[in-house]
């Protein structure tokens, strides 16, 4: 990860926990291009942690949009969360 990567998710964990008590619902927000098992992926990246995952696609079909409402334990967990997603192809967090 480069510094500047780095710097990013040492910023948003402080945020995190200076506006959270933990555990807390956080809503995650990815765009992914539709092709291949993106939308898949994202949804088993939260498997088993009773997620509510909304989808939906762009009026094209290009992109699907994905919400994750979730309960997580702190914010290393979203930190890493983040980071497992991270490696899918295109995807981007909002």
């Amino acid at each position: 990860m480069d510094k500047k990567t780095e710097e990013f998710y040492d910023r948003l964990k402080v945020e995190l926990d200076m506006s959270n008590t933990w555990p807390a619902e956080y809503l995650f927000k990815f765009i992914v291009p539709t092709e291949s098992d993106n939308v898949e992926r994202v949804e088993l990246a939260f498997d088993c942690m009773g997620a509510v995952i909304k989808t939906r696609k762009s009026k094209t079909g290009k992109f699907t949009s994905i919400s994750v409402d979730v309960t997580m334990k702190d914010a290393q967990e979203i930190v890493d969360k983040y980071l497992e997603v991270s490696t899918i192809k295109g995807i981007i967090s909002l």
